[in-house]
Order: C-alpha cells, then sequence, then structure tokens
C-alpha cells in the first residue's frame, strides 16, 4: 500500500492536512498457530475472554480472593484460553473438519474419559473435606486422580502434536488438556486446604500434590512451546533433570539431591509456579495488559506513530528515528520485543527501506529501539514489577532509577542512526508524506492516561489503584477522540487484553517452575559463590561472567521468563559481592532485556529480518552494534550509583550531560562518522577512549575524557583541511 492510500484510510479517524501515515499499529497481530473461530464458537470464546479480564479487575479492586486460590485460577484460566486459541501442531490446508474417525480424534475421546474421571474425584475429595476428613486416602489420590490426570495429560499432549485440523475447527486433543488443566487447578483449590500446604516439602505431603503439579507443569510448559517456542521448555526442561541428577554430577554444582514427591509437592507453591513470577502477572501485568488493551481499542498507538512522524520524519533518515520513538513509546506498553518489532515495525521498516536503509539497517534500528521500550519508564514492559517483587524495593524507585539508562539508550540508537543517514546521504521524508503536526498536536490529549498513570504513581496510589485509574481514563479520553470506545470496544477491549495476556501468564507460571528448582536445590547460593571466587581475582571479571550468565539464560526468553530467571541466579551473587540490590538487579535486567538483539538467538532481530527481508543473523548483528550502549552502561552503575538516580542532584545531572556525550563519541567510533565527516582509524580509536571515560561518570576520567575528545576533534578539523586541498 502507498503512502498515500494509507493517509486515505485513516483521514477519518486522525484529520490532517497531510496524509496519515500510521493504521493498524493497535491491532494485535494474529500468531501462526492462533484458532481463529467462527460459528457459534466465536462468541463463546469472546464471552470467556471477557469474563477471565473481568474476574482480575473485580478481585482486584473490590473483593480480594485468598492469595493461593486467585494465582491457581489466575494459571488455569490461562491455560484454558491457551489450548482453546493456539494449535499444537500445523493447521491443514483446506477449511474442511477433518474426519471425526482420525486416530488422532479417537485417541483424544478415550483420553478424556480419565481426564474426566480425575475431574470427578476432586469433587469426591472435596465432599470428604466438607465432611471433617483431615486427609484423602493415599490409594484414592494415586489410583483415581493422580494416574489417570497424568495418563490423560502425558498422552494428550502427544496426541496434540499430531492432530491437524482447520484454523476455524475445534481441537478434541485439546479439550482433553483443558479438562487436565481444570482437574489439576481444582484439586489444589478444592483439596489443598491450609493445613495440607502446611505439610509440603515433607514426608507428610498428600501424594495427590505432587501428582497435579506434575501434571500442571506439563500443561505449562506445553502451552509455553506452542506461545513462545522451546528456548524456555528446553531450559526449564535441563533445570528439572539438574534436580535428580544433582546428587551425581562433580564440584560447585552437586548437591544431597531431593526425591520426585518432596520437589514436586513444593514446585506447585510460592516456592515456584505461584511464586513471585505468578505473584507479578496476576496482579500487575495483568491490570497493565487492561490498560495497553483499551489505548489499543481506542487507537492510541496509531496516534503515537502519527505524533513520532510528525516530530521526526523530515530529519535525515526520519523513518528510522520515527521508529526509535514509536517502538519506545509502543514497547514501554507492550511487554515483548518482538512483539512491538512485529507491530509498528511493519509500518517503519518498509518506509526506513524507502529512505535509503538497507533491509539489515531497517531492521536492525526496529529491534534495538523495541528492545528499548522495555527499559523505557514507567511501565518498563513488565520486568519492573518483577523487579519490584523480588527486591522488595518501591515501583516509584524502580521507575526513577530507570529514566537516565533508559535516555542513555535512546540517545545512543538515536545518535547511530544519525550518523548512518549523514554517512551515507539519507534524506528525511518530505512534508507532502507527514501528518500535521499543527492537528496532530491538538490531540495531545490521548497522551492522558499515561500521564495520569504517572501522577498517580507518584501521588502514592497503589499500583493497581493507579493502573485502574489509567484504564478508566482510556476510555474517558476516547470520548473526546473520532474512536470514542462504547460497550461494545470495552468489552472489546477486555477479550483482547485476555488473548494478549496468555503468553505471559503461562511464560511467568514456566519461569516460576526455574525459579523453584533453583531455590529449592540452592543451586543460585552455589552459583553466587562461584562468582564470589571470581571475583577475588577480579571485580570487572565477574561482572563480565555475570553479564555473559545473564545473556545466556535469556537467549529466545521472552524478557519478563529472561530476567526472572537471571534474578534468581545471577542478581544474588552480585549483592554478595557489596554491590546495592537495585543496582545488581538494573545489571541483571538490562542484559536480560538486551538478550532480545543479541547474537545468535535474538527474538526481536529476528522477527525484525523478517519483515525487512533481509537475514536473519546479519540483522541481530547490526542491532547488537545499534544498541552496544545497553552492553556499556550496566557496567557504568556499579562505578557511579548517580546513573541510578542515588546521588545529589548536581552529581546526577553532571553524569546525565557527561554520559550522554558518552554515548555521542561512542556512536561516532561505532559509525566511522563525528563532526559531520568521516573519522579515521586513530580517530575512532580516540572517540572509543572518550566514550568510556566519560560514561564512567568520575570527575578525573570526565576530564581525560573530554581531553581526548578534544584531540579527536582537532584531527576531524585537520582532515577537514586535507580532503579539500587533495581533491584540488
Amino acid at each position: 500500500m502507498t503512502t498515500e492510500n494509507k493517509g486515505k484510510d485513516l483521514a477519518s479517524d486522525l484529520p490532517t492536512d497531510g496524509p496519515v501515515l500510521a493504521q493498524g499499529v493497535d491491532e494485535e497481530p494474529v500468531e501462526t498457530n492462533r484458532r481463529l473461530f467462527g460459528g457459534l464458537l466465536l462468541p463463546a470464546m469472546t464471552v470467556l475472554g471477557i469474563a477471565y479480564a473481568v474476574f482480575h479487575l473485580y478481585t482486584l479492586n473490590i473483593a480480594p480472593l485468598e492469595t493461593w486460590s486467585f494465582r491457581i485460577i489466575h494459571v488455569c484460566g490461562a491455560l484454558i484460553l491457551g489450548f482453546l486459541l493456539f494449535a499444537g501442531a500445523r493447521f491443514t490446508d483446506s477449511e474442511a473438519p477433518s474426519s471425526p474417525r482420525s486416530w488422532t480424534t479417537i485417541a483424544a475421546w478415550i483420553l478424556l474419559v480419565p481426564g474426566v474421571y480425575a475431574l470427578v474425584q476432586t469433587i469426591l475429595m472435596y465432599q470428604m473435606v466438607l465432611d471433617g476428613a483431615l486427609r484423602i486416602p493415599p490409594d484414592i489420590e494415586t489410583w483415581h486422580f493422580g494416574w489417570p490426570l497424568l495418563a490423560a495429560t502425558g498422552l494428550g499432549i502427544i496426541v496434540s502434536w499430531f492432530h491437524q485440523r482447520a484454523r476455524s475447527a475445534f481441537s478434541m486433543p485439546d479439550l482433553v488438556l483443558i479438562v487436565c488443566s481444570i482437574a489439576s487447578a481444582a484439586y489444589f483449590l478444592v483439596a489443598y486446604n491450609t493445613s495440607m500446604r502446611m505439610s509440603t516439602g515433607t514426608s507428610f505431603a498428600p501424594v495427590g500434590i505432587s501428582f497435579a503439579a506434575v501434571a500442571g507443569v506439563a500443561l505449562i510448559m506445553e502451552l509455553t512451546r506452542r506461545l513462545t517456542g522451546l528456548a524456555l521448555v528446553v531450559i526449564s526442561l535441563i533445570f528439572l533433570i539438574y534436580v535428580f541428577a544433582g546428587p551425581y554430577l562433580p564440584g560447585f554444582l552437586g548437591y544431597p539431591g531431593l526425591s520426585v514427591q518432596r520437589f514436586f509437592s513444593q514446585v506447585y507453591t510460592d516456592a515456584g509456579v505461584l511464586g513471585p513470577t505468578t505473584a507479578v502477572s496476576s496482579t500487575y501485568i495483568i491490570l497493565f495488559i487492561i490498560f495497553a488493551a483499551f489505548l489499543q481499542a481506542s487507537k492510541v498507538g496509531d496516534y503515537f506513530v502519527n505524533f513520532a512522524f510528525a516530530v521526526a520524519g523530515r530529519s535525515r533518515g526520519g523513518p528510522a528515528k520515527v521508529s526509535i520513538f514509536a517502538s519506545g513509546l509502543m514497547g514501554m506498553i507492550n511487554g515483548t520485543s518482538a512483539g512491538n518489532v512485529v507491530s509498528t515495525g511493519s509500518l517503519t521498516i518498509p518506509l526506513m527501506k524507502k529512505v535509503g536503509y538497507s533491509k539489515k539497517s531497517a531492521g536492525a534500528v526496529e529491534a534495538a529501539a523495541s528492545t528499548g521500550g522495555q527499559i523505557m519508564p514507567p511501565i518498563m514492559g513488565a520486568g519492573a514489577f518483577i523487579m519490584a517483587e523480588i527486591t522488595g524495593i518501591p515501583y516509584t524507585e524502580i521507575a526513577i532509577a530507570a529514566i537516565i539508562p533508559a535516555i542513555l539508550y535512546f540517545a545512543s540508537v538515536y545518535f547511530m542512526v544519525d550518523f548512518e543517514a549523514a554517512r551515507t546521504g539519507m534524506r528525511g521524508m518530505r512534508r507532502d508524506e507527514l501528518p500535521s503536526f499543527r492537528r496532530l498536536i491538538k490531540q495531545v490529549y490521548l497522551f492522558a492516561p499515561i500521564i495520569i498513570l504517572i501522577v498517580a504513581l507518584f501521588m502514592g496510589y497503589s499500583v493497581i489503584r493507579a493502573g485502574t485509574l489509567a484504564t478508566v481514563s482510556a476510555v474517558v479520553v476516547s470520548w473526546l477522540s473520532p474512536n470514542k470506545m462504547g460497550i461494545m470496544s470495552i468489552l472489546r477491549a477486555l477479550n483482547l487484553a485476555s488473548v494478549m495476556s496468555i503468553q505471559i501468564i503461562v511464560v511467568c507460571a514456566c519461569a516460576g517452575v526455574i525459579v523453584g528448582v533453583i531455590s529449592l536445590t540452592g543451586v543460585g547460593a552455589r552459583f553466587s559463590s562461584l562468582l564470589l571466587g571470581v571475583a577475588e581475582t577480579s571485580q570487572l571479571l565477574a561482572l563480565i561472567f555475570a553479564m555473559c550468565i545473564s545473556i545466556l539464560l535469556g537467549m529466545g526468553m521472552p524478557t519478563t521468563a529472561a530476567y526472572a530467571v537471571a534474578a534468581s541466579v545471577v542478581a544474588p551473587g552480585l549483592v554478595q559481592l557489596g554491590i546495592e540490590p537495585l543496582t545488581a538487579h538494573f545489571f541483571v535486567f538490562y542484559f536480560a532485556v538486551v538478550s532480545a538483539i543479541t547474537p545468535p538467538v535474538a527474538l526481536a532481530s529476528y522477527a525484525a529480518a523478517g519483515i525487512s527481508g533481509a537475514n536473519a543473523m546479519e540483522t541481530s548483528v547490526a542491532s547488537f552494534r545499534i544498541g552496544l550502549a545497553a552492553f556499556i552502561v550496566p557496567f557504568m552503575f556499579f562505578y557511579n550509583s548517580a546513573l541510578l538516580m542515588d546521588a545529589s542532584v548536581m552529581e546526577i545531572a553532571r553524569a546525565l550531560i557527561t554520559a550522554t556525550f558518552g554515548v555521542y563519541l561512542l556512536s561516532g567510533s561505532v559509525q566511522a562518522w563525528i563532526f559531520n565527516q568521516p573519522a579515521g582509524a586513530v580517530t575512532r580509536l580516540l572517540l572509543l577512549l572518550a566514550a568510556l571515560l566519560m560514561i564512567e561518570g568520575g570527575l578525573i576520567t570526565d576530564v581525560a575524557g573530554i581531553a581526548a575528545a578534544i584531540v579527536a576533534y582537532l584531527l576531524q578539523k585537520q582532515r577537514g583541511k586535507r580532503e579539500p586541498l587533495a581533491q584540488s
């Protein structure tokens, strides 16, 4: 579609003097394995989605549930919706339903019997508890509940891998998995009373807990595979294998070991699946996903992108700079780097190629910008909420600490883009290709929901109350725009929020399994000891080691899971090195985030390459180079806490100014362009040295960095004088 046509399509939504470029930015991408129901199934799914979102709003704001019960329902609801919507195998090419006599359908009907039988047993066990039974007989839990549940779950997962149907058709094997999800959750809800919870991890724990936990973990991993691929599942399985293989491993990895019953009786508690990751996904994350869905329903995302075009589109390499602003705004509320690439990159990447960026560079800029959205306060994707939960540091303090690092990251990406545009002679977009800033500024009130969120947080409102107020304000603000939200729009937004939340909820639950292994086996403490041993040689070497582990654990994983796992393994060791908890967790968080653009497994870069048509590995290398500042700044947290707002006002101001100048010099060194002309090898080395000295933040290093920058400037000036002489 041409730029002019795009403008015509959106003229009714956002009236401007010029063409409007953004359309459909707010639309949720449809995954390749997501079912698209029709007929009676569509309204039924919509009702389920709306009910799931309303349940969370009601319990978070009006009638709170007991914590564990709430988290169990939260995970179970995501499993139900996930297995309904996302297929375990590829769809058939034909829309005709498959034969009801196919072996997978017949097998599913057979497996439905033990699944339903296990579910019925939870009802009978609940009646026993009501009648005063202190314990359920072990033979009932084992033979009438446990083994039927495991058989239906395990075989149901395998059958679902081979069951291929049309995209609009319902899946019988997935119905088996839904029944098993309900049966597992029902056991914890109706038979898992307070006295039983106290016995977890002991020989007195009911055997049914282990059966329900094994089934629950298997279901979580299967849905994680469908939604995010194998990376997180493989890592989870490695950690699970370690639980039972640990006693046979040498060195610091060895430990006495846990029995199957003892481990699984604890892994589905607040030490694992129901721990901090699910605590955050069931409160803050689900609430802010609802907020994001309401913003999308009111077309605020389209406005964000159009506003970015109006502000930055005319500068050299304009679409790339638009990508930085728009992806930062959208990525802040989107929650996933790759998801943001798909939503904004489908517009910005083709426009970048149009003004002269190569396929590789266009994809790399979008990947780097979308990744930066995860560190953009105040929402910061979802990682900040988990950080607040794990560390106990107030969320507002985390958001404030993130301001300067976010400025440095986006300033670096901006300078990288600007220098490349200057070096290659790219133009900006023409005025007639852009929306009118004068008209768009009249709709600046569309930023009001985010402003209300920030103000409410800093006025002392709880995160839940502030998020709810921001969501309500999104509806109110929409009434002032062309995209007014009525009852149907609100219901669509609630359903959209449920669909959007499935991935991050199941990822948090799966990450909870890894966190459970770390806490129950003590491998995190042993890793901390190893890190301390490395630090005896060099603290810088220990930080580099921690960086590599954080990136390795985060490769191929969504940001939330990457940070949750790295925080459990790496952060405690950094704290033991004497680093402040906030600094240690920010260090881990940054590298977990930038793992999305770190070769060889870079999800955001791969998503961008899919849109741009470039080679995926080349795109990931280019995005790594553009986001280079994100790999340097975290090391500065250790040397200069002013970068995290932990200093006097003057120290913070000096750190911001010198560090910003430092990333400017770093960008010039990487792009071989500075002071409006190409930079030679010696100049680039001087720029790199000056950048590292300036980013460090000490007075002596700042002076040395300025001196190196002056020398580089003089060399460039001399080079500029020589070139005209050579040409003449």
